[in-house]
């Protein structure tokens, strides 16, 4: 029986609005990821099958089919196709998996996933309809009694029905930036962080290494000073809310039979993928149920994963989903997340991944889980299984 495993993954470091990727075209981005990819295997890229990458807003430079012209801006053989997913947040979570659904069915024997958002060069929004019009047509409207959805109101009605309170989301928002910098210090994101030219404020080229969000000497303090975004006396801040992002993560995909006529070694298996929705207006919900399915697919429970990659759209996403899942908090994020990091949206599914799979590898933990919510009331939730085990 065919399997799905993944031989590498690797993503640039992200950058912060307007900043360090600032001069970085979408499609270079993601070129650069896929060059690193190849040559830290020593592979020929013409035995890649497919790119399947993920881009959000599909506007401006990112209009076009992102996957192909990455792979053609990469210098790979012109016969590698690409194509390109848009699961709102969750579109390369949702292209890996594809690809590892191509891989078991034998769709694809090599193929990579991945995605890519420059946040900076393609404004989130800039390809919705903002007309005056009702934007998902009157059928919506009729049936949720609005005709806009807007995911910072989820965030608030998360923390309302969860009863979150301000300090206890600013809490996790400074857990976050604590732990990634911990990480930055300690080299867990050094193997799998491909280093790029950035530039500085005085627009001087620099070689960047490490995530240009993560606030070290942030404090409750400070975040206590922020004014809410999205509700008068809301409790959802600028500061215990995702970063506006630019960056790209890529994942080679092929089989445990494939790798090793290759040379290659995996680094995880892909075990099972799950699906969820729920009511748009609420939206940002979904992984929980997601995480309870993909759970009951394979038979584990909550306190058999190692080790959790929750996206930090919201804080009140993960810390409502801490509730309801009893997972050990230690286990969640344990290198921060998009609160820290940033979440260039098509490009965070992969960039979770990467994280995950790598820090299963470095501290010989077993499985992992990554979920994350989607626009629409949707979440993606995958499983994998460390295979570099101690």
């Amino acid at each position: 029986m065919r399997d799905a495993v993944i031989v590498d993954a690797i993503r640039t470091p992200v950058g912060k609005r307007n900043g360090a990727l600032r001069e970085w075209h979408p499609v270079d981005l993601s070129a650069h990821v896929l060059k690193a990819l190849v040559d830290r295997n020593s592979l020929d890229p013409v035995l890649i099958e497919d790119v399947i990458w993920g881009c959000v807003t599909t506007a401006g430079e990112q209009s076009g089919n992102v996957g192909r012209f990455a792979a053609l801006a990469a210098g790979w053989p012109e016969s590698i196709p690409g194509t390109i997913v848009d699961r709102a947040c969750g579109s390369s979570q949702q292209a890996l998996d594809f690809a590892a659904a191509g891989v078991i069915a034998g769709t694809y024997d090599l193929v990579v996933a991945g995605g890519v958002e420059s946040m900076t060069r393609v404004p989130m929004g800039s390809n919705k309809n903002n007309g005056p019009g009702e934007p998902y047509g009157p059928t919506i409207t009729a049936r949720y009694g609005q005709s806009r959805f807007n995911q910072g109101v989820g965030a608030e009605m998360m923390a309302e029905k969860w009863k979150l309170s301000r300090a206890a989301l600013d809490e996790f928002a400074l857990e976050s930036h604590v732990r990634a910098a911990a990480a930055t210090e300690s080299g867990a994101f050094a193997g799998q962080i491909a280093p790029l030219e950035g530039l500085d404020a005085d627009g001087k080229t620099f070689k960047m290494f490490h995530d240009q969000g993560i606030r070290a000497g942030s404090s409750l303090e400070a975040l206590g000073r922020l004014k809410p975004a999205f509700a008068e006396d809301g409790v959802i801040t600028a500061g215990n809310s995702s970063q506006i992002s630019d960056g790209a993560a890529a994942l080679l995909i092929t089989t445990s039979e494939k790798a090793a006529q290759l040379g290659l070694r995996p680094i995880a298996r892909y075990h099972a993928g799950a699906l969820a929705a729920v009511n748009p207006i609420l939206m940002l919900s979904a992984p929980i149920p997601a995480t309870e399915k993909v759970l009951r697919k394979t038979g584990l429970g909550v306190h058999d994963i190692d080790a959790f990659e929750v996206n930090e759209a919201f804080a009140s996403v993960p810390a409502a989903w801490l509730n309801e899942t009893g997972a050990d908090p230690a286990r969640v994020n344990p290198l921060g997340g998009a609160i820290a990091l940033g979440h260039p949206l098509g490009g965070s599914g992969a960039r979770l991944m990467t994280t995950l799979v790598h820090h299963l590898r470095d501290n010989g933990l077993r499985y992992g889980l990554q979920t994350m919510c989607e626009a629409g009331g949707m979440a993606n939730a995958t499983i994998v299984e460390n295979l570099v085990l101690a």
